[in-house]
């Protein structure tokens, strides 16, 4: 691997006396896209927030870009230029299409109040240039998408929905993007367009780092170039795709241990 965009060290998290994350060490690449996987309660979301900087690590650090960023917060670390999805959709639902993905693009504004009353052509040039960038990230997905952009995102079908949080996240720019189960509610066809639009992805921005966390063992195993496994807070596995499912505490971790014997 080339020097690490992103690196934790011993990362820990406590929640009083509960261990949610227990010393974790993961590197990802630039360009790279690594799979997280374990089951129910094993950390993955966690890690996220920990990242995120929605939970403060109660010891160990996290390194983005070369900078030490254990400890910043969420709007801080968002600017360096992480960005995330959420299991639980967070779209206003009664917004539209366009204005979900702005919401995306705020901490990246270089206009505000003063410019929209006496500045307005900067308003005005700023806000056109959003919103082409919203057409064509939504294009990327949906050719159909940009024509609905000003339809409330709650009138869209579960797949767009995903569609628009994922063009949210990459409208702030980002070099990491952290996907927590984007095929959630999905079905297989659905999660089959799913593994084509982060195809898409890749190939438009190969230089954007992806940690993607999924419970769809085919979308893991379809998309990412390597695995690290949780269970109970701790990494247990890393490798390829074949080699962390052929792990014998991961398998005991999604199976029980009588059944992994088998």
């Amino acid at each position: 691997m080339n020097a690490p965009i992103l690196e934790t060290r011993r990362l820990t998290v406590r929640f009083g006396g509960l261990v949610a994350l227990d010393g974790v060490d993961v590197a990802v690449g630039p360009g790279e896209t690594l799979g997280v996987i374990g089951p129910n309660g094993s950390g993955k979301t966690t890690f996220f927030n920990a990242l995120t900087g929605l939970y403060t690590p109660a010891a160990g650090e996290i390194v983005f870009g070369g900078r030490r960023v254990t400890g910043l917060e969420a709007h801080a670390i968002a600017r360096l230029g992480i960005a995330r999805t959420f299991q639980a959709s967070r779209l206003c639902l009664a917004l539209s299409v366009f204005d979900n993905i702005l919401i995306g693009m705020h901490a990246r504004r270089t206009t505000g109040l003063a410019d929209s009353v006496v500045r307005r052509w900067r308003f005005r040039r700023e806000m056109g240039a959003a919103l082409e960038r919203a057409a064509h990230l939504l294009a990327l997905f949906n050719r159909e998408l940009p024509g609905r952009g000003f339809e409330p995102v709650g009138q869209l079908p579960q797949i767009d929905r995903r569609r628009v949080e994922i063009c949210r996240a990459l409208a702030a720019g980002p070099t990491l993007l952290l996907l927590d189960e984007p095929s959630a509610g999905m079905n297989p066809e659905e999660t089959a367009e799913l593994m084509r639009d982060l195809q898409i992805v890749r190939a438009e921005m190969p230089g954007l780092s992806v940690i993607i966390i999924e419970h769809d063992m085919f979308v893991i195993e379809g998309v990412s170039g390597r695995v690290v496994a949780f269970n109970y807070g701790r990494k247990i596995a890393e490798g390829s795709f074949a080699a962390v499912a052929a792990h014998e505490e991961v398998r005991q971790a999604y199976l029980g241990t009588e059944r992994a014997r088998a």
